[in-house]
């Protein structure tokens, strides 16, 4: 006998566990599936933290919906309880020709967020813990933090919880087919019909959408934790802000106070470039913390101290970067949200309502017009 919902949510991670929790809030009869536990090391949504900022270099168009994700995490807190989003500040730095700051300051500038500019050793000065080279441009953001992730996916799982709705863990789905009146999912437990179907099943989305495959790509990614040798109180949260800055060599890195594990948290954007089969990540190695130890030697040398821990996760990229977030022109009652490309965790509180609407409504106030399946960068990937 199959069992029935409204909508059937795939994928229990930081998107798909706060659509569940949005769609239960609204009264819908939801179900989300996830295989591994929740929440789970294996994805995209573990690491005790993530970064949320304002000041967003990649393009000013997502400052909107950070803002509405913003919003969102507060009332998710104030529901669950749970401390969720750490205001530290944000911090871009780069080489005087870099983008990184410029395209930092035009967000800032085009919705009127509060930051400052200043040099690397202005930078240095203000924030002990850091150590870019001096005549390095540096913009901060006052707004900018860090959330805690696995706690932000369990308070979603929570919220739905408390709402009506069904999570299922350790649940494998095998097969989905649609039709003009609903879906069907089927798991190597149980078959479900729903009304609705949401997808988001990050780095094994190509496992449920073939035709996405080798279009939304599984990268594998590290994160390292570093211990000061000196000077710790140099990187508590309320003296060390959340930080994007590039190398002279142009790579990007990013990283957090001390935080819920002993040392400093850095990772490197993209890493080591190395696409990944989502059943078998290669553990950490020597390379991957000395990858990462670059960053400490030249821009932040008083965290250089003993390595606490190396971690990997995955990255899902798109072709430009930007996200997918739509409805199947196949499918109507199918969305997904898939290819956050390593930047997409700190929208997951607006992503979800956003999904929530789609799922419900075939479309949503919320700006995401522009993360369409079917635009030019996917069609010609």
């Amino acid at each position: 006998m199959t069992d029935e919902y409204d909508v059937v949510v795939v994928g229990v991670g930081g998107m798909g566990s706060a659509a569940c929790a949005h769609l239960a809030a609204r009264g819908v009869d939801v179900l989300g599936i996830e295989r591994f536990d929740v929440p789970h090391t294996h994805g995209s949504s573990h690491g005790s933290t993530r970064i949320i900022r304002k000041a967003y270099h990649e393009h000013p168009d997502y400052v909107p919906l950070v803002e509405r994700a913003y919003e969102n995490w507060r009332e998710l807190e104030a529901e669950t309880g749970r401390d969720l989003l750490h205001v530290t500040g944000s911090v871009c730095a780069a080489p005087p020709d870099g983008d990184l700051v410029d395209g930092a300051r035009l967000a800032c500038e085009n919705h009127g967020l509060a930051h400052e500019t200043m040099t690397g050793a202005e930078l240095n000065e203000r924030f002990p813990g850091y150590g870019v080279p001096d005549d390095y441009d540096a913009l901060f953001q006052p707004d900018g933090g860090f959330l805690d992730c696995e706690r932000a996916v369990s308070a979603h799982v929570e919220r739905a919880v408390a709402e009506g709705g069904t999570i299922h863990a350790r649940e494998m789905v095998t097969d989905w087919s649609a039709d003009g009146d609903g879906v069907t999912v089927e798991t190597d437990r149980d078959s479900y019909a729903a009304g609705s179907l949401v997808l988001a099943a990050g780095a094994w989305t190509a496992d449920l959408l073939p035709e996405l495959d080798g279009t939304v790509v599984p990268e594998r990614q590290v994160l390292g934790w570093f211990q000061p040798p000196e000077r710790a109180d140099d990187f508590t949260p309320d003296r060390f802000p959340v930080f994007v800055t590039e190398s002279d060599g142009g790579d990007e890195y990013y990283g957090f106070p001390r935080y819920d594990r002993p040392g400093v948290k850095v990772g490197l954007y993209h890493h080591l470039h190395e696409e990944t089969d989502p059943d078998s990540v290669a553990e950490p190695s020597r390379a991957d913390e000395d990858a990462l130890r670059g960053l400490l030697r030249d821009h932040f040398p008083a965290a250089d101290g003993p390595t606490m821990g190396l971690s990997t996760c995955m990255f899902t990229n798109s072709p430009d970067m930007d996200f997918v977030v739509d409805t199947l022109p196949a499918h109507e009652h199918v969305v997904v949200a898939a290819g956050f490309s390593g930047h997409g965790f700190k929208f997951a509180s607006a992503v979800g309502e956003a999904l929530a609407d789609l799922a419900l409504d075939g479309e949503t106030p919320l700006p995401v017009d522009g993360f369409a399946v079917d635009r030019t960068a996917i069609r010609s990937a």
